[in-house]
């Protein structure tokens, strides 16, 4: 006989979708082969557009949503994983396509599960999710196209969400002199707490982009997309990278190819959906190595099931600091 658990589900309806809690089998949970006991999800930017059905993110009715999710293993008949195996899941349509997070069971091919690295609980690897797991992956990037502390400052753009914020945390970490960029000018002492040195109004980076302008940041983690990416972009110094992971003012780059041809900027595009599985393992690692929990646990709040109706409009608002972490047994 099939058992049941909570889920939250995102319905189809004649006017668009519903959001609902409700119990939910086994049986009609997705393929895979590797069934896990939820632990704790969280809330990203992509799960808030799942959410409220203001950007088609959900590709199939009924859906459970969420990205990510962290918790034991149950049951597996992949070589890779054995039941009372923590693991992290981030990603590869999980909440979109395929059953998600929000719910106290998950089941999912187990070549998209990463162990969960023993530094960790899975509660500190949902308050990370995808949000910072990506940041480390942006952080990745400037590394690898030779962006080091004495190059200069960084710039992180959104600076007080969850890329933004654990970016700032692994970049001051490191060695990096961090600005943080936001629109939330009653975040500064917030920013500072997680090592920003500078704060920079959003309101200089949202203008008319130029093809080339002053000369300013050595590197670049940009969530935003749009003007001010290629604000952003015009503004980087000599071979510098920008490590771009979002698009939250929109997909279009009204940019130049001067920068690129006339002071050897790179763009770096960090994609954390269909990230390969060795390069996650090593940010991953890297996090666990590099990530300040404490200053993380100081950024983090926690929400159950219920409050993520909510959750979703306030993180589109961009009224949501940091991270939140969902108890799925809440």
């Amino acid at each position: 006989m099939s058992e049941t658990f909570t889920a939250l589900v995102v319905e189809k309806t004649d006017t668009g979708q519903a959001v609902r809690i409700r119990d939910f089998s086994d049986s009609e949970l997705m393929d895979g082969d590797v069934t896990v006991a939820v632990e704790h999800s969280t809330i990203n930017y992509k799960d808030g557009l799942a959410l409220t059905g203001k950007a088609p993110i959900i590709r199939n009715f009924p859906l459970i949503p969420g990205i990510d999710f962290a918790g034991t293993v149950l049951s597996s008949a992949s070589d890779a994983f054995r039941p009372g195996d923590k693991v992290v899941l981030n990603g590869w349509g999980v909440g979109e396509t395929h059953h998600g997070g929000y719910a106290a069971r998950a089941r999912v091919p187990g070549k998209w599960l990463v162990p969960l690295p023993e530094r960790f609980t899975t509660a500190q690897a949902m308050a990370i999710g995808t949000a910072g797991y990506t940041a480390m992956l942006c952080v990745m990037a400037l590394e690898e196209e030779g962006v080091v502390p004495d190059s200069g400052e960084i710039l992180v753009t959104g600076a007080a969400g969850g890329v933004g914020s654990v970016a700032i945390m692994l970049l001051a970490k490191l060695g990096y002199r961090v600005v943080a960029a936001t629109g939330r000018p009653e975040e500064e002492a917030y920013l500072r707490n997680l090592g920003a040195s500078a704060i920079l109004p959003r309101e200089e980076l949202n203008g008319d982009p130029r093809p080339l302008g002053k000369t300013r940041w050595a590197g670049a983690v940009d969530v935003v997309g749009s003007r001010v990416l290629a604000n952003v972009i015009s503004q980087i110094q000599y071979g510098g990278t920008v490590a771009a992971c979002g698009l939250a003012q929109g997909m279009d780059l009204p940019a130049s190819v001067a920068p690129f041809i006339l002071r050897n900027v790179a763009l770096r595009g960090v994609d954390s959906v269909h990230c390969p599985k060795p390069r996650r393992e090593k940010a991953w690692e890297r996090l666990a190595r590099d990530l300040d929990v404490e200053k993380l646990a100081a950024v983090t709040s926690h929400a159950r099931l219920d409050d993520l109706p909510r959750l979703a409009e306030e993180i589109l608002a961009g009224k949501v600091r940091g991270r939140v972490v969902v108890d799925i047994a809440a």
